[in-house]
C-alpha cells in the first residue's frame, strides 16, 4: 500500500466509541461511528446482537446519551455543525424523533443528565446567561437554575429527585464548585474548596435511593476522588498514591468506583472497593484507554489503543467486545518519550519517527488543544499521516497540560501562550541539539489551542520554524471574545483575570494579531465558517492584518466547526497540510 494510500485508509476506517448502556437495561446500549463516513449515533440491542443507525445528518452528530430505562435515545441537534442548538429523542427501538424541550430556545449544549423516572435536566448557554431546567413529560419546563458565570449539569440521581450541578459562581470556571438542587431549585448541599481547588461532580451511585455523588476535588493540588452525601454533609475522601488525571465510575452495585488514572501518557485502571478500602490494578495492555466502564456481573469494558495499534474494544475478562465494520486501520510506529528541563520544569514530550529516510529527520510538531488536555500514548491518523510523509512528530505536554497536577495544568496565569512556547521551544533545542530533528527544516502546526500557540509562535519565535499550520486558532483574543461561545468567554474570564475590558494589556500581549507583523514563516490557517470557540472573524482581523505587511499565507475555510466530523473533510485538510509542509520544508 502506498504510502498516501495507507495515511487516509487509517481515516476511513471503522471506528467506535466505548458503547454506553442504560443502567436499568444493561442490554440497550448506543455508541457513535463514522462507518458511514460520518460520525452518527447507533443503537445496539445486546440479546439480538442488532444495530440501527439512529441518526443521519450532513456534518454529524457529537452528543447522545440513552436513558436509566432503555426506552429513550437523546441526542443533540445543532445547525450545520455550529454547536447551537436543541435535544431531541426517539424511542430506542426506533421511531420519529420529537423535540425534548420544546418550550426553551435554541443554544450551546453543557450536558445533559436523565433519571429512571422520565425527568431530565438540560443544561444551555445564550444571550451571557446559563440556564438549567428540569424537563419532564406533559409539563412546561421549569428553570432550576441560571447565572452569567459558566455552569453544567453534571448528573441527576436515579428517582430524579436531586441535581448535581458544576459552576464558576465564585469566579473561576476552571475550578468550579458543586452544588446540589432538588427539583425545586432549592440547595440541598454545595462544596466549594476555595481558590485553585476545584469540585467537580460525576455521578450519583447507579441504585435507587442512594444520595451520594462521587466528585474529584483538588485539596492535595491533584486530583482525588470524593464520595459525598449533599443531605448529611458526609464526605469519603479516597487518597491515592499516584494520582495523574483522573476519571471515576461507580460500579452498578455502589460499593466500588472504577478508577481511569492517566500518567505521562498512558492510562491505567483500578477498582477500589469502598468497604474495604482496597485499591486493585486492573491488568490491561500498555497504551491509553480513552473510555471505560464496569458492566453489571463485574467486567470492565474499555476503549484501548496505543501510537502502533488502532483502537479496539476490550473487556477485562480478555475478550473483544465488539469490532467496527469494515478493515481495521493499519498500524503505526510507537512513539518514545522525551523529559527536557525547562524553565518551569521538567516537560514530557512525546517523539515519532519515520520508517524512511535518516535523522536528523524533518519535523513537526504537533500542539495541542485546550490548552487543559494532554498528549498521550494514543493512535492518531493525524501522527501517523505525517509520519508516513517522512516527518518526526513531536508532541509537548506544556505546562497548562492536564495529566501532570494542578500545578502544572494552572501554570497559566499572566503570560498566558508565552509560557507554553517557552517549554516547546526547550524541547526544539533538545531534538535539534540530540540529533533527531534538523532545525532548518521544523514545522510549528495544532489545532485550537495549539493553533492559537502556532500563530503566537511564528510571531515571537522568528527563526525557529520553516513553516506553520494553524487550524481553527485564537488570532484575537478580544476578538473572540466578543464573538465566542458563552463557557468559552467564561474561560477566557478565568484564565485571564476578567474579560478585555478588565485587563486589556494581557489580552493584547498574549494575542497573536500583536505580533502580526513580526512573521517571517510561511503560513497556512485552517477555519470553520461556522465556529462558535475560535470564530472566523478574528482570524479575518488576523489574515488582513497579514497580508497588510506582504506576510506569505495561506487561508482555507470549510462550512462546520474545528475538527469536523465528516471523514472526507479530514482528510482533505490533512492532504493540504502535508502538502504545504513538503512545498516549504526540503525533504532529501
Amino acid at each position: 500500500m502506498k504510502a498516501e494510500e495507507r495515511w487516509q485508509a487509517r481515516f476511513r476506517a471503522s471506528r467506535m466509541t466505548l458503547p454506553s448502556w442504560a443502567r436499568q437495561a444493561p442490554n440497550r446500549s448506543i455508541y457513535r461511528s463514522n462507518a458511514t463516513g460520518t460520525w452518527e449515533v447507533y443503537a445496539w440491542d445486546r440479546v439480538t446482537g442488532a444495530t440501527r443507525q439512529v441518526t443521519d445528518r450532513p456534518k454529524g452528530t457529537a452528543y447522545a446519551a440513552v436513558d436509566p430505562t432503555g426506552q429513550w435515545i437523546y441526542w443533540f441537534a445543532d445547525t450545520d455543525g455550529d454547536e447551537f442548538g436543541v435535544w431531541l429523542r426517539q424511542p430506542f427501538t426506533g421511531g420519529p424523533d420529537e423535540r425534548v424541550a420544546p418550550g426553551l430556545p435554541p443554544g450551546q449544549p453543557g450536558g445533559i443528565a436523565l433519571s429512571a423516572t422520565g425527568a431530565a435536566a438540560i443544561t444551555f448557554a445564550s444571550e451571557g446567561s446559563f440556564r438549567i431546567h428540569l424537563v419532564r413529560d406533559g409539563e412546561p419546563e421549569k428553570l432550576l437554575y441560571e447565572n452569567t458565570e459558566a455552569a453544567w449539569v453534571a448528573d441527576m440521581s436515579l428517582d430524579g429527585s436531586l441535581i448535581a450541578i458544576n459552576h464558576g459562581e465564585y469566579g473561576d470556571f476552571r475550578h468550579p464548585a458543586l452544588r446540589v438542587v432538588n427539583q425545586n431549585g432549592d440547595t440541598v448541599g454545595e462544596l466549594y474548596d476555595g481558590a485553585g481547588k476545584g469540585v467537580v461532580g460525576l455521578s450519583f451511585a447507579p441504585v435507587v435511593g442512594d444520595r451520594r455523588l462521587l466528585a474529584l476535588h483538588e485539596r492535595r493540588r491533584r486530583h482525588e476522588p470524593l464520595v459525598w452525601d449533599p443531605a448529611t454533609g458526609e464526605q469519603r475522601e479516597i487518597w491515592l498514591r499516584d494520582a495523574g488525571d483522573l476519571d471515576a465510575e461507580w460500579y452498578d452495585d455502589g460499593r466500588g468506583l472504577l478508577i481511569l488514572r492517566d500518567d505521562r501518557a498512558r492510562s491505567y485502571l483500578h477498582r477500589y472497593d469502598l468497604a474495604g478500602g482496597v485499591l486493585t490494578l486492573i491488568d490491561t495492555p500498555h497504551g491509553v484507554i480513552d473510555e471505560a466502564a464496569p458492566r453489571p456481573g463485574g467486567n470492565v469494558e474499555y476503549l484501548w489503543s496505543n501510537a502502533s495499534r488502532p483502537p479496539v474494544i476490550r473487556s477485562s475478562n480478555g475478550q473483544v467486545v465488539v469490532n467496527p465494520s469494515g478493515p481495521p486501520a493499519p498500524p503505526s510506529v510507537p512513539v518514545e518519550d522525551l523529559d527536557v528541563e525547562g524553565e518551569g520544569g521538567r516537560i514530557h514530550a512525546l517523539v515519532s519517527k519515520p520508517e524512511i529516510g535518516t535523522a536528523p529527520y524533518p519535523t513537526v510538531f504537533l500542539l495541542h488543544g485546550g490548552p487543559a488536555a494532554h498528549d498521550r500514548d494514543v493512535f492518531s491518523p493525524e501522527v501517523a499521516a505525517w509520519v508516513d510523509a517522512g516527518f518526526a512528530v513531536v508532541r509537548v505536554n506544556y505546562r497548562g497540560s492536564t495529566g501532570y497536577g494542578s500545578a502544572w495544568r494552572d501554570a497559566l496565569h499572566g503570560d498566558v501562550g508565552h509560557i507554553e512556547l517557552a517549554d516547546v521551544a526547550a524541547v526544539r533545542q533538545w531534538v535539534a541539539d540530540h540529533g533527531i530533528s534538523d532545525p532548518d527544516r521544523m514545522v510549528l502546526a495544532g489545532s485550537a489551542w495549539g493553533g492559537y500557540l502556532t500563530l503566537l509562535g511564528l510571531g515571537t519565535q522568528t527563526g525557529l520554524w520553516a513553516a506553520g499550520i494553524a487550524a481553527v486558532p485564537i488570532a484575537c483574543h478580544q476578538t473572540s471574545y466578543e464573538d465566542e461561545a458563552e463557557s468559552l468567554r467564561a474561560y477566557h474570564r478565568a484564565l485571564f483575570g476578567g474579560s478585555p475590558d478588565d485587563q486589556p494589556e494581557r489580552y493584547a500581549a498574549s494575542s497573536p494579531i500583536t505580533y502580526a507583523d513580526q512573521v517571517q514563516s510561511p503560513l497556512l490557517i485552517l477555519a470553520g465558517e461556522n465556529d462558535t470557540r475560535c470564530p472566523v472573524r478574528q482570524i479575518e482581523k488576523y489574515v488582513a492584518k497579514l497580508a497588510e505587511h506582504g506576510r506569505e499565507h495561506e487561508v482555507y475555510t470549510y462550512d462546520a466547526i474545528r475538527g469536523s466530523l465528516v471523514v472526507a473533510e479530514r482528510i482533505a485538510q490533512i492532504a493540504l497540510q502535508l502538502e504545504f509542509a513538503r512545498k516549504h520544508v526540503d525533504q532529501p
